[in-house]
């Protein structure tokens, strides 16, 4: 049977490639998608400046944080700023056998007008020449400036004079070793090590230490490059995920709605001896062999489409650019195990029952189609539409804030699921409601398309299914987006209790800051420090993999917490504020201890116990407590209210006079929103681009769909004709069949959106609707309309130019 499945296919070129391009394009993307989690699992980012050392000695980015109260499990979290290690461990490293060279590596920003500069000490620079004194710096040739003049350089938040020595093809600035030492705000620290060794196995220097080699040598120098690969990680898993399950929609679709098309084939084969096993296993050969090829083709394409997914990402500025994309064999071969499963679930799905007919009932079964609500269907719906349910009570129950979209997400595809598995009936039962309107807009054409649809449920359902998909997967996915940026955004504007941001790329100084508190019309100002910190004792259950985002600010009424007990006036030292939500001590006097964002443990007395938007918690700590366990190890940011009668032009002007002469800049609090825009702008753009991915998949499998489903009725076209309706009136009952193909689809879609969409915006907003303009569902409904209408009517057009007799004659 295997050799006539070949056989066969060349005579079916329109099912044959319908089915091809949804296997090939299934497979494309989901490779791309593996080939992308490979990327962010490798996390590869080969060495620039720390090229000529064989190994880097760097501090543990991660740890294991506890996962339950009172068991031993944990799981490995990554820490958000740089670890940094003692310098006196060079002597440590060079002691190990093997080891030739050991040089601490630091690095610390620098302006020399508006040129924004990383500066490094002389040690690592490894020119020839003798090292500069404290008063003297080696800049980079590019920078315009000539050996033996003397330049004003930013560092710190201060402006200090230094004599250029010299100049170097490098693009970093190097002052003395000690100097360095001193302006990297964290002195007898080192970011990391670069070692020459001839042996780096050796290097067992115990707990708390990473030895990298190879590509891995670039993680130390350019730490982005892991938080990167963390973001890629789960990005490409629920995209390609998600890719999975539409694949399976579409193959599934597309190879039932061929095998249906070959009812009287199969039911002749039936009829004349061949076992319910040899039809099953012809068409799974014809549909394997589909797949062989498509995996084939799609072997050399995925990636290509994969490293375009991964430079929209880089260009973006959700992946560093320094991390290099790479795709070996596995990806493809999850894209091939996944794609073949697919179409071969699919054709044993669509060959069963074809295999179940009896020979005596074979040509009858294939003239009049019996009932498609088979007891897996049922099962199936009432198992989804029970976990989409569930999910919408899980996000109105227990989430809170933006986190609620990681449940109301998957609900989308399980609504989807239960309404494909009874579309048939859904579809039959709409086009009644639909009776009325169409026979009342266009006549006989309009009541022929509502009887061929109503007739002919199960086949018209094969085309509904991925229009409900694509309305249903662009509209949630889009509208979450939308609703979760405006949430931020306004969660932001509320709770930032500010009017004017004074930023220094370099750091504020002590000097800059009481100049800012000083300034005339100035009501209260305060440093602004944001980090992410993890309680480690006592056990925190509300604690998520990030841990908690923690702000630093010495003014309390820059933020809009409300003390619930205690006084955040007493925020000095080592001390902190928790939300009311923290499942740890709610005594003021208790102690808690922090791991912070740069691996070091800090045990802090509460002072208060503050309540915060809802999904919005923060830990609040003094400013210079937290600066510190930062990467950049000061304070960059200062928060300004107005004085009571102080406009936003007087403040701003104020604050600039009071600040001239020092490398800062004044902005008023909408350069703060702009910037936390910014951010949701980039997560929403890879979301968009996902989106538009998976939909614009489902969209060719709409038009693949009808066209295929059209193009086969020409014997049935020709038949109307000699009836007595010309070519237009068919042209018009396609049109209208079309229509009520994307009428149908549209329905389902925004009910299966719905019921995502719904439940997170009342725990995100508070409201029913989403926040988003109504433009967006217009278009994607436009599109809908519009596919489907062409995909319908050209190759009802096509098939129509033949004469009626010949298309009578020549049957489908």
């Amino acid at each position: 049977m295997f050799g006539l499945a070949l056989r066969t296919l060349r005579f079916r070129t329109g099912g044959f490639i319908a089915a091809f391009v949804a296997a090939f394009l299934g497979a494309v993307i989901v490779s791309a998608c593996a080939g992308l989690m490979e990327t962010g699992i490798r996390s590869a980012a080969p060495p620039h400046r720390l090229a000529w050392a064989s190994a880097v000695v760097a501090g543990q980015q991660d740890f294991e944080l506890r996962k339950h109260s009172g068991k031993p499990k944990t799981q490995s979290v990554a820490l958000p700023e740089r670890v940094r290690l003692d310098r006196s461990l060079a002597e440590k490293i060079r002691a190990t056998p093997g080891v030739s060279t050991v040089v601490g590596e630091v690095n610390f920003p620098v302006s020399l007008g508006k040129q924004a500069l990383v500066a490094h000490g002389w040690e690592s620079a490894r020119l020839p020449g003798p090292a500069p004194r404290a008063d003297e710096v080696v800049l980079p040739a590019a920078s315009g400036v000539s050996a033996g003049s003397t330049v004003d350089l930013a560092v710190q938040g201060r402006i200090s004079r230094y004599h250029v020595v010299r100049t170097s093809a490098s693009t970093e600035v190097f002052f003395a070793d000690d100097v360095a030492d001193q302006l990297s705000g964290h002195p007898g620290k080192v970011d990391y090590f670069g070692v020459v060794t001839d042996n780096p196995a050796a290097l067992q220097l115990g707990s708390g230490l990473s030895v990298l080699t190879g590509d891995e040598r670039g993680l130390a120098e350019f730490p982005e490059a892991q938080a990167s690969g963390g973001r890629l990680i789960p990005l490409a898993g629920v995209a390609g995920g998600l890719s999975i399950l539409v694949a399976v929609f579409v193959i599934a679709s597309t190879l039932m709605l061929s095998v249906r098309q070959r009812q009287r084939e199969l039911a002749l084969l039936r009829a004349i001896g061949t076992t319910p096993r040899q039809l099953r296993r012809m068409v799974l050969g014809e549909a394997l062999v589909i797949g062989v090829l498509a995996t084939g083709v799609a072997a050399a394409l995925g990636p290509v489409f994969g490293r375009w997914l991964f430079d929209q990402f880089t260009s973006g500025g959700f992946i560093s650019p320094v991390v290099q994309f790479h795709q070996g064999w596995i990806p493809m071969l999850i894209a091939a195990g996944a794609t073949l499963l697919a179409v071969g679930s699919s054709a044993l799905v669509a060959g069963f029952r074809v295999g179940r007919i009896r020979p005596t009932e074979a040509l009858a079964e294939a003239s009049v189609p019996r009932g498609w609500l088979t007891p897996l269907r049922l099962i199936v719906a009432l198992l989804c539409f029970g976990g989409g349910t569930a999910l919408g009570i899980v996000t109105l129950a227990v989430m809170t804030g933006p986190i609620a979209a990681s449940t109301a997400g998957p609900a989308v595809m399980l609504w989807a699921i239960g309404v494909a598995m009874i579309s048939p009936g859904v579809t039959k039962l709409t086009a009644i409601l639909f009776q009325g309107p169409m026979r009342l807009v266009s006549g006989v054409t309009g009541w022929l398309a509502i009887t061929n649809t109503r007739n002919a449920a199960t086949r018209v359902a094969g085309a509904v299914t991925p229009i409900m998909l694509a309305v249903g997967i662009a509209t949630a996915n889009i509208y979450l987006q939308t609703t979760t940026t405006a949430a931020s955004a306004q969660a932001f504007a509320e709770d930032l209790r500010a009017d004017a941001i004074v930023a220094g790329p370099t750091g504020i100084s002590p000097e800059a800051l009481d100049r800012i508190k000083h300034a005339d019309g100035v009501a209260a100002a305060s440093p602004y420090v944001t980090s992410r910190a993890f309680v480690t004792e006592p056990f925190d259950e509300n604690q998520t993999k990030k841990g908690y985002p923690a702000l630093g600010l010495t003014d309390a009424t820059t933020n809009a917490a409300t003390v619930v007990r205690g006084n955040l006036a007493d925020l000095t030292g080592d001390t902190i504020a928790l939300p009311d939500t923290a499942e740890v001590s709610r005594s003021v006097g208790d102690s808690v201890t922090l791991r912070l964002g740069d691996g070091t443990d800090r045990t802090l007395r509460i002072v208060a116990i503050v309540h915060q938007r809802a999904g919005a918690e923060q830990l609040l700590l003094p400013a210079d407590l937290l600066a510190g366990h930062t990467t950049a190890g000061l304070v960059r940011q200062v928060l300004v209210r107005a004085a009571p009668g102080v406009d936003q032009a007087r403040l701003t002007q104020s604050l600039t006079a009071a600040t001239a002469g020092l490398p800062v800049s004044v902005g008023d609090r909408s350069t703060l929103a702009a910037a936390n825009a910014k951010s949701d702008e980039t997560g929403a753009w890879v979301n968009y681009l996902l989106v538009g991915m998976i939909v614009g998949y489902t969209v060719i499998s709409v038009v693949n769909t009808l066209v295929m489903a059209t193009s086969r009725r020409r014997r049935e076209f020709g038949l109307q004709r000699l009836g007595g309706f010309t070519r237009g009136q068919v042209l018009r009952m396609a049109a209208g069949e079309g229509g009520l193909i994307a009428a149908i689809g549209i329905l389902l879609g925004t009910v299966v959106s719905a019921g995502a969409i719904v439940p997170f915006c009342l725990v995100a907003t508070g409201r029913v609707l989403p926040d988003g303009p109504v433009s967006i569902y217009l278009v994607i409904i436009a599109t809908a309309i519009v596919l489907a209408l062409l995909a319908a009517v050209v190759p009802a057009w096509v098939a129509t130019r033949t004469r009626p007799v010949t298309a009578v004659a020549t049957g489908e």
